[in-house]
């Protein structure tokens, strides 16, 4: 199985870093073909601008999304997009670590998804959702929160976490084809003590050697 890694976090000591690096060792030690792209390490611009294109379709007017489906005709996409397209391409399992930022993805990932789905390869015309062209791969949200579990619970002060993650779910992975499996939510690791901190990393780890056998979710239609 082919896997990608997506990391979004500035600190390489953080939380986040230590469950990307479990999910790739565990991952790796079981035989599959892991790629990571730590998007803050990389310097990924999350700016959709000329940059992302080695050519143009319209020169007077910059419009992504005809700049994009012509690239994807013409290859015409530059070295580090292309890079990071064709890892999504490949991949039969993806797996987003990061955050929860202003109840959404911080910005660097939310970037990532604007400039690498690019329409003609990943999505466009019939090629969404259940056509998309990620159909039969597998995706998961590994994130962290500020709060604790009873503040993302049905009636809790920032209300049902599921609610939260449907937009990323349903209006990113599932437009394109991925089935969604559940969360990984590691509520207030700032708060927890180290021991905590490496049970939950174990706990991830065995989670992880089982994930084949996971069914998708139901992140609800419309």
């Amino acid at each position: 199985m082919k896997v990608l890694i997506v990391l979004a976090h500035p600190e390489p000591r953080g939380f986040n870093a230590a469950m990307a690096e479990r999910a790739r060792l565990v991952l790796a030690n079981a035989g599959h073909e892991v790629a990571v792209s730590d998007l803050y390490a990389m310097g990924f611009d999350p700016r959709s601008t000329r940059a992302s294109f080695t050519q143009a379709a319209d020169a007077d007017y910059f419009k992504p999304q005809t700049e994009e489906a012509h690239a994807s005709q013409t290859g015409g996409f530059a070295p580090d997009l292309e890079r990071e397209i064709a890892r999504l391409e490949a991949c039969d399992l993806m797996i987003w670590q990061f955050p929860l930022w202003w109840f959404g993805l911080p910005a660097i990932l939310k970037g990532w998804v604007d400039r690498v789905f690019v329409m003609g390869r990943i999505y466009g015309g019939p090629k969404v959702y259940e056509n998309g062209a990620k159909r039969g791969a597998r995706a998961v949200l590994s994130l962290t929160t500020g709060g604790p579990a009873a503040a993302y619970g049905p009636g809790g002060f920032n209300g049902d976490l599921a609610g939260v993650l449907r937009p990323i779910h349903r209006g990113m992975l599932q437009f394109v084809g991925f089935d969604v499996l559940a969360p990984q939510v590691v509520f207030g690791p700032a708060r927890m003590s180290d021991e905590d901190r490496a049970a939950v990393l174990e706990a991830w780890a065995v989670r992880l050697a089982g994930l084949a056998g996971e069914a998708p979710i139901d992140v609800g239609g419309y």
